[in-house]
């Protein structure tokens, strides 16, 4: 079952003295997290007043945060995004979604394991395979067939050496 509310980032610390908060964003970039008009914290919605990009992190004027001290109350605070109304373009999904998926070998049909972990590099994701062994599976076209979170499996094609723990 998807989650309605998704992790989106954190507030790490203030930004001036006007109650502004610097947000490091989790998601594919600091502008994705910029669109929404409201971010959830400890479980209550709040209101953006504004949110720019600045060196990679989201600045956000929070409604009802006015002042430093108010902003100091929300570091380390993880944000939250309601995942309803937001259209990913084709072939892209949330990370969360993808946690747990069955891996399936294409060519043979063999249960490999499943999603337990997703690494962000630069370049692309990385799928941590784990089941009998652990693949590291990079997402791209030439090793992922098939992505179907609704059906709740991922078919891939590896190559010799894709395990991680020969």
């Amino acid at each position: 079952m998807k989650q309605r509310f998704l992790q989106a980032g954190q507030i790490g610390n203030t930004h001036g003295i006007q109650g502004e908060v610097k947000i490091v964003p989790w998601c594919d970039t600091p502008e994705f997290l910029c669109q929404f008009q409201t971010l959830y914290v400890d479980d209550k919605p709040i209101k953006v007043r504004s949110a720019r990009v600045h060196k990679g992190n989201v600045l956000a004027m929070l409604e009802g945060v006015s002042d430093v001290n108010a902003a100091m109350l929300l570091k380390g605070k993880t944000v939250y995004i309601d995942r309803t109304g937001v259209v990913l373009p084709e072939g892209r999904h949330f990370l969360a979604d993808l946690m747990g998926l069955e891996v399936i070998d294409a060519d043979s049909g063999a249960r490999l394991g499943v999603v337990a972990d997703i690494l962000t590099p630069p370049a692309h994701e990385v799928y941590v395979v784990r089941g009998e062994h652990e693949y590291l599976i990079p997402a791209v076209d030439e090793f992922l067939v098939e992505t179907n979170v609704e059906g709740g499996y991922i078919k891939v094609r590896l190559i010799e050496g894709m395990r991680s723990d020969v």
